[in-house]
């Protein structure tokens, strides 16, 4: 149904999510765009969370407002700290490393490479990566949120 499209999920916004992660690709070329693909990406979260929040709230406002409030509250936590890890810092860390591991490993090479090669082989480690690890880390996030943060907010609603 048309309620259960999420724009910030379900849409190529999602891929706001992963400005950071460019960003990190990027950051030895242009250094001064690493901090705004983490406000894009941080803003893509705060977003999604605000909108769970009030779709959350709208959806248990039925029951009465304190629950509607304490459900919303607890829904756009959830979403933040998910979109967080999986969107923001897992990756940013991981593509940050695999670049970092690339450039290491080039200027390691035996034969001497042309500037291009040692200049844009990391990034393009980088941006070739992301695709490989969202899903990991997605599924990672989940089971991680799953056996600690959910279980104790399920066991504190009962």
């Amino acid at each position: 149904t048309i309620t259960d499209h999420n724009v910030f999920r379900d849409s190529s916004m999602r891929y706001l999510g992963y400005a950071n992660e460019v960003g990190e690709s990027f950051r030895y070329q242009f250094p001064k765009l690493v901090m705004p693909s983490y406000v894009v990406a941080f803003g893509y979260c705060f977003a999604d969370a605000a909108t769970s929040g009030y779709n959350t709230y709208h959806a248990s406002l039925k029951e009465n407002s304190f629950t509607a409030t304490f459900d919303s509250v607890l829904s756009a936590f959830d979403c933040l700290i998910w979109q967080s890890l999986a969107s923001v810092m897992i990756p940013g860390a991981t593509i940050n490393a695999i670049v970092k591991t690339s450039r290491f490993a080039v200027s390691r090479v035996p034969a001497s490479l042309p500037v291009a090669a040692t200049t844009w082989l990391p990034t393009i480690m980088g941006l070739g990566s992301i695709p490989l690890i969202i899903h990991p880390i997605d599924h990672f996030v989940d089971i991680l949120m799953d056996s600690t943060y959910r279980k104790v907010v399920s066991q504190s609603k009962e």
